[in-house]
């Protein structure tokens, strides 16, 4: 898998986590720890997408 489509795929998770947050932060009695976990996993995700993005950058210019 290139570095391109790895940051696709973690966007789309990305994506998906604010789908899953917004759907359980709509509901009538929203889970917060859940809502926890998933704003933490979602943090990782775009921590990792910046990182490999960077990397990218240096890679395109060396």
């Amino acid at each position: 898998m290139s570095l391109d489509d790895r940051i696709e795929t973690l966007k789309a998770k990305h994506r998906a986590l604010e789908a899953a947050i917004e759907q359980e932060d709509n509901r009538p009695w929203p889970d917060e720890l859940e809502i926890h976990r998933l704003k933490k996993q979602k943090l990782l995700i775009k921590d990792e997408i910046a990182s490999l993005a960077a990397q990218a950058a240096s890679a395109a210019t060396a």
